[in-house]
């Protein structure tokens, strides 16, 4: 029997309005029949300075909210103002989900499961040897982790911040000690996608205000899987141009979609139907007609 409780749940972050996470949450919290209402709060049309992350807590808080969800750029920043923190979460150093409950405010982090659940639910059976990552900011690091927990023997990680790219290797190094995690500069990039079974994109190129490829088109042998966490547009040209080379692909969406379903699973305790929310957010990016927010959150 389904909760009748009501649940109130925000999303924090800048530039939120158009997610399409919202009303993804509330369309299959009316297919449950649950009273669940789900609010963009979004700093930038509230003009709150996003340090101030903790003072929102704070509000939400107060005002009856049971969860929020936390996007860029709060991700990092908002573990200093949590009582209790999922291993995995405090692991990545980001947490993207704050449960509020009796006993205080309790951080998760849906990406990295999400992501893990994307990836075997549409690319099974997928070789994960050698695979290549471009991009190692926050997204990337939970796509990384995913990628380690779910078997991968080397990781090679592919930035334009070199610094940044040997940061996130050495870390994920300490956690998964029986893989081999390493970088390589983008001019670098063919030679460590030769022994490769797969590419994981995790960079903004590709979104509707950034369109483009990440990397030349004859990198893309048909041997290659090639995965974007991009969803917005949900066919960037990478996995066009990938499918058109021969390439298994996998769109961003079904990130999008387990992320959420996890985070759904979290607030109310109810697990959710993934295949009807894929249905939800189907339906939610055919009627969208805005340009917003365009990796997977």
């Amino acid at each position: 029997m389904i909760d009748a409780h009501p649940y109130l749940v925000g999303l924090i972050g800048t530039g939120v309005l158009p997610s399409l996470t919202p009303p993804m949450h509330m369309a299959e919290a009316r297919a449950l029949g649950m009273t669940y209402v789900y609010r963009p709060l979004d700093l930038t049309a509230l003009g709150i300075d996003p340090e101030r992350i903790g003072d929102v807590l704070a509000w939400a808080e107060r005002l009856g909210y049971d969860a929020v969800n936390v996007t860029h750029p709060c991700k990092q920043s908002v573990l200093a103002h949590l009582d209790r923190i999922d291993p995995v979460a405090a692991a990545l150093g980001a947490v993207n989900t704050v449960l509020f409950t009796p006993t205080g405010r309790v951080g998760h982090n849906t990406d990295t499961t999400g992501f893990a659940a994307a990836f075997v639910d549409g690319l099974p059976d997928a070789e994960t040897r050698h695979v290549v990552q471009l991009g190692a900011g926050g997204a990337g690091s939970a796509v990384a982790d995913a990628l380690l927990r779910l078997g991968t023997a080397r990781l090679s990680i592919v930035d334009l911040d070199p610094v940044r790219a040997a940061a996130l290797a050495d870390d994920l190094a300490s956690r998964h000690p029986l893989a081999v995690v390493d970088t390589a500069a983008p001019d670098g990039l063919a030679d460590v996608l030769a022994s490769a079974d797969g590419l994981v994109h995790c960079t903004p190129v590709g979104m509707a205000e950034h369109p483009g490829l990440p990397l030349d088109a004859a990198l893309l042998r048909p041997e290659l899987w090639i995965a974007d966490i991009v969803y917005r547009p949900l066919d960037t040209e990478l996995l066009i141009t990938a499918r058109e080379r021969g390439c298994r692909t996998l769109s961003g969406g079904r990130m999008a979609v387990h992320q959420a379903v996890d985070a759904f699973a979290l607030i109310t305790g109810t697990r959710p139907d993934p295949d009807r929310m894929t249905t939800h957010f189907l339906d939610l990016v055919a009627a969208d007609t805005t340009v917003g927010p365009a990796v997977a959150r």
